[in-house]
């Protein structure tokens, strides 16, 4: 178990002269990894152009959800943001890659906003939910906030592809944060 909220969640595949099989969601190891949702909703993606970003996205209660997040095609570099009121690391973020190579996961806790950069054309991102999509409880952060400062893998002088939505987001300093800190900081990714 760890004691980090965002954690990078790492499959094992087994492979044969077929290929290879990955087990990308097991309940009980999920537990054991201190990982305590029920998801219930699925969501696939697809990102035609390379530079494409989508976030920073979340819902807020009683909707929030928690994300597992995979890259079934390509690479992504794929980010969460501390937004939980009087957390000592409110507005800090992580990030790491996921691609379709490495098979590894992101698991984004309720807390948290989410955000990816593809690094290649045609990726395509999957991921889990703890709860359905609810459009009055969508709500997002500006993905090049300068109070956040992420470092978005991008090439000198590229500017994102983006949807009208994030285009628009508000700043970190005009969010009024309804999610609690519980009392574990966010750590690095191992």
């Amino acid at each position: 178990m760890t004691d980090s909220p965002v954690q990078i969640v790492r499959t094992r595949r087994h492979g044969d002269s077929r290929g290879w099989f990955v087990e990308t969601y097991n309940r009980d190891t999920a537990s054991a990894l201190g990982i305590i949702a029920t998801f219930v909703q699925d969501n696939h993606s697809l990102s035609a152009a390379p530079f494409t970003l989508r976030g920073l996205h979340f819902q807020v209660p009683p909707r929030a959800q928690d994300k597992l997040v995979r890259c079934l095609r390509g690479r992504i570099f794929d980010v969460a943001v501390d937004i939980r009121r009087g957390s000592p690391t409110y507005g800090h973020w992580v990030g790491a890659e996921l691609s379709a190579e490495n098979g590894d996961q992101l698991f984004v806790p309720i807390g948290f906003a989410h955000g990816f950069l593809t690094l290649e054309p045609d990726c395509e991102v999957a991921y889990k939910c703890s709860d359905t999509y609810a459009p009055a409880q969508d709500g997002g952060i500006r993905w090049d906030d300068p109070a956040i400062g992420i470092d978005w893998p991008l090439p000198a002088g590229a500017i994102p592809e983006l949807s009208a939505k994030d285009v628009v987001q508000p700043l970190l300093a005009d969010f009024d944060s309804p999610f609690a800190y519980d009392g574990r900081p966010l750590r690095p990714l191992a």
